[in-house]
């Protein structure tokens, strides 16, 4: 645990709970920061956080909130983290019912997100989204906050068959912040860039994530969605006459390398096709395309072939 101390909205994004509900833990039960300095917010010290630790722990178990703040409030200071409650007991459930959300080395941001998706708060996966949004940008939430979240939950429903309420929930909270994203950076330009998942699959999110990056970039393009027939993409190419096409696969079942032959015979074929996801093979690919290795070349290229299209176009 770091040192410093720290604002709520690190604290709230650390043990997975929303702001709204620190608040309320600090006027009801006096579990509040105690660092304070003349002229600033107050600051929660490693002790106040390792308190809120009890706090979100016991009333994820069912305790109830006083009864978890008396609890939270007599522990020792050094041991606070690792006090056994009122019902604790060996193989006692943890947040949202006996299981945890591996994130591998994501960091406690991400951490916190998978308690926040487990226990199906959607106030505080979405408030934690938006701060990792407005502070690193999208591709950096994506690749280190919110893709360990969305592979654990995967390796989790694999294993037990469960979470697919978690699942759904999560995708809902990305979809949005995707979505705002967009909404507060509007572009009038032309839309140069097609987004499309490939036919029959329905792992939109990465896509939706690449569209929020586009509109960051102050880019503009045409997302078509999930589950896009190969007749339909090249119809929409055809009419729209984009320079650059996406076409998103998650796994090997949907990544038909016919469907990038067809965009290619396409009366008005892309300057660039870009096969994007872990689903295209790369030796199974046809001449003429570009496969990303991840979502940061996938923004590249595609903003590159647009400017360079845009400084033709003025000389």
């Amino acid at each position: 645990m770091a040192d410093e101390a720290l604002s709520a909205g690190a604290v709230a994004r650390r043990l997975g709970v929303a702001v709204t509900t620190l608040r309320t833990w600090h006027q009801r039960y006096d579990l509040g920061p105690s660092e304070h300095v003349p002229g600033h917010h107050r600051r929660y010290t490693p002790a106040d956080l390792a308190r809120l630790e009890i706090m979100r722990r016991l009333t994820a178990e069912g305790v109830t909130p006083a009864e978890a703040a008396r609890w939270a409030c007599q522990a020792p200071a050094g041991s606070a983290v690792d006090i056994a409650g009122p019902r604790a007991r060996p193989g006692a459930a943890r947040d949202g019912g006996g299981m945890t959300i591996p994130v591998g080395r994501a960091g406690p941001v991400a951490r916190g997100l998978a308690r926040a998706a487990m226990r199906l708060d959607s106030v505080a996966i979405g408030e934690t989204i938006a701060h990792a949004l407005a502070a690193d940008g999208v591709i950096a939430t994506w690749d280190g906050l919110l893709r360990p979240v969305l592979v654990g939950i995967g390796e989790r429903h694999a294993a037990t068959g469960g979470l697919i309420e978690v699942e759904h929930l999560v995708s809902r909270c990305v979809s949005e912040a995707f979505a705002a994203v967009a909404r507060s950076h509007p572009v009038t330009a032309p839309a140069r860039i097609l987004l499309s998942c490939a036919d029959e699959e329905q792992h939109s999110l990465p896509l939706e994530a690449l569209a929020a990056a586009l509109a960051e970039a102050g880019a503009s393009y045409r997302m078509l969605g999930a589950r896009v027939p190969v007749a339909a993409l090249v119809e929409a190419v055809t009419r729209t006459g984009p320079v650059a096409v996406v076409v998103w696969s998650h796994t090997r079942t949907t990544a038909d390398p016919g469907q990038l032959s067809a965009l290619l015979a396409a009366p008005r074929r892309p300057l660039l096709a870009l096969p994007a996801g872990p689903g295209w093979r790369a030796d199974a690919l046809p001449a003429g395309v570009v496969r990303p290795v991840d979502l940061t070349e996938a923004l590249s290229l595609a903003l590159a072939v647009r400017d360079s299209l845009e400084q033709s176009t003025t000389d």
